[in-house]
């Protein structure tokens, strides 16, 4: 008789899904909705309540490190369904906001920056590289960690926009710390990387910090 009623209000709740959406939810019937796919055959609901009253808010589960998951209990599996989530929102703005030739323009740059980083808890720095048209040719992580210039290789960046045959390149990394304010260390390192850059004769167009929803552009700034 459980498994019965289990199974059913399963049932209603992909239902309520499917007729409206995922607006009339609350956040713990979102998570304990998810988690349906991941936890066969148990009552999510109050593991959906337990994950939000410990770790905060419904993103707060998702952006969860992998270990803190483990340490609550999840399983691996269950775990790794649960950080696929922000990575895949990553993905699917990503795929959805890029034209066909990824063009990047003065319009689009901020919010194509802002996508990279969706799901990502900790300090990255990506590198964009553009053709003489500002079509992107590659992007791409190349340092997890601040975007300092002892531990960042100014040497890779060079070798990579060469190998990519690039006239231009942007910059970004994100502040976890939810301010996308530079910091002296930002500026100095951007300018050892445009330096370097400017000796092969390729022009670092911008430098762009992100936090949360928000990014600030050294170049519109006035500190590229």
């Amino acid at each position: 008789m459980a498994n019965n009623e289990h199974s059913g209000h399963r049932k209603r709740m992909r239902k309520k899904f499917i007729e409206n959406g995922i607006d009339v939810f609350e956040p713990h019937e979102t998570l304990e909705m998810l988690l349906f796919y991941a936890v066969p055959m148990k009552n999510t609901s109050i593991l959906a309540h337990q994950l939000i009253n410990h770790f905060g808010s419904f993103s707060s589960v998702l952006d969860a490190p992998f270990d803190a998951l483990i340490s609550f209990g999840l399983t691996e599996t269950q775990a790794a369904y649960l950080k696929l989530m922000p990575e895949t929102a990553r993905l699917y703005l990503d795929d959805k906001h890029n034209n066909p030739n990824k063009i990047i323009t003065d319009e689009n740059i901020n919010e194509y920056m802002i996508n990279k980083f969706i799901g990502r808890i900790d300090e990255n720095v990506l590198l964009l590289l553009l053709d003489a048209k500002n079509k992107e040719l590659f992007c791409s992580v190349i340092n997890k960690g601040s975007i300092n210039a002892s531990q960042i290789s100014v040497g890779k960046i060079v070798d990579l926009a060469m190998r990519y045959h690039a006239r231009s390149a942007i910059i970004a990394h994100n502040h976890p710390s939810g301010i996308a304010l530079p910091s002296k260390q930002d500026i100095a390192t951007t300018t050892a990387i445009k330096t370097a850059l400017d000796v092969v004769g390729i022009k670092l167009l911008d430098h762009i910090i992100v936090a949360d929803n928000d990014c600030v552009s050294l170049a519109q700034s006035g500190l590229l």
